[in-house]
């Protein structure tokens, strides 16, 4: 048995999922090619070279030290509160959700879950690789500096590398990532390279950060965008579970077990006559009214049965016909009198 519910939102958002795109699905999913590979082991030989650089105070330390004294924030205010705001574009709350809107309005156009697994997957690796990273070197900023001309490194600190940066890197650089066309792909990463470049000098501006953190900021979050396509078999892999679980979740929501028919006895018969019908019908009743009547066990007397014409007459509880003297007994005779005489 087939019962209709209604819909709710949910079932909703998957039935327009289910409709045919706008735009063509068939969009190219980007795969690590030999060009890939040597750009993601460049920029990793060049973290490599900036944690190096800073583990052993190098010149870049003492450059960072060079422009934590120059204070770009006291040598230009007139930008200060602009900048106060730009920053928020690497802010890992805000950004995410405003990219997350966006994609998920392309799910929604080109039935697909493809966008929102693929941020998901690039902000967890960024998680858990910057964040690693951070409290694995434990680098002090520049006003919680202890010691000039020191690397600061191992006292405490969640500096390096740079949070904003790798986070404005990631978050609109996997909006190129996604991109339909090659030429949107163009445009989109200029555009995520400049707003990056932005947020990751404007922390050098604001003293919060070095310039060290943010050159470790930039190479982490471009590692995670060139490594993406290894985890495209994941995205693939989850979209198919998450559509099936869908489908599931609405067969047992739309679809009700009929009742099974309650089996003959076997050996018996199931055409009956009206006349047996009737029989059962009145057994069953007979049946019904005396199950929870008790039967009692009769007790009878052992006295030597006796004729008919032996036993004394009884009378019947509940005979109410007061006695009459003027009756006789049947089979006795009375003289009449006679008339005239």
């Amino acid at each position: 048995m087939r019962t209709e519910l209604k819909p709710t939102r949910l079932d909703r958002v998957f039935s327009r999922l289910d409709r045919e795109p706008e735009r063509p699905a068939h969009i190219d999913v980007p795969v690590m090619t030999r060009h890939r590979v040597v750009l993601f082991s460049s920029t990793l030989a060049f973290y490599a070279a900036i944690v190096w650089a800073v583990i052993i105070t190098s010149w870049l330390v003492r450059l960072d030290w060079q422009i934590m004294f120059f204070r770009p924030y006291q040598q230009w205010p007139e930008i200060h509160a602009f900048l106060d705001y730009y920053v928020v574009l690497g802010q890992r709350g805000p950004t995410a959700v405003m990219v997350a809107a966006w994609l998920g309005w392309r799910s929604w156009r080109q039935h697909t879950l493809r966008p929102l697994l693929a941020l998901g997957v690039s902000l967890l690796l960024l998680n858990i690789t910057v964040g690693a990273a951070k409290l694995g070197m434990g680098r002090l900023g520049p006003h919680y500096a202890t010691e000039i001309g020191s690397n600061e490194m191992w006292l405490g600190g969640d500096i390096f590398p740079s949070g904003h940066t790798a986070n404005a890197v990631v978050t609109w650089g996997i909006l190129a990532y996604l991109a339909s066309t090659p030429r949107a792909r163009r445009w989109l990463s200029a555009l995520s390279a400049v707003t990056s470049l932005g947020v990751g000098l404007t922390t050098v501006y604001l003293g919060t950060h070095w310039l060290s953190d943010v050159l470790l900021g930039w190479a982490a979050g471009l590692l995670i965008l060139l490594a993406l396509p290894w985890f495209e078999p994941l995205i693939s892999r989850a979209e198919a579970w998450i559509f099936s679980l869908r489908d599931t979740w609405r067969d047992r929501r739309t679809t009700a077990p009929a009742p099974a028919p309650t089996p003959a006895p076997v050996g018996t018969s199931t055409l009956r006559t009206p006349g047996e019908e009737a029989a059962s019908v009145r057994d069953t009743g007979i049946a019904a009214r005396t199950a929870h009547v008790p039967i009692m066990p009769l007790h009878l007397p052992s006295t030597p049965h006796s004729a008919r014409s032996e036993r004394a007459p009884i009378t019947p509880l509940g005979h109410r016909r007061p006695p009459h003297a003027d009756r006789m007994t049947r089979g006795t005779s009375t003289a009449r009198p006679v008339a005239g005489g």
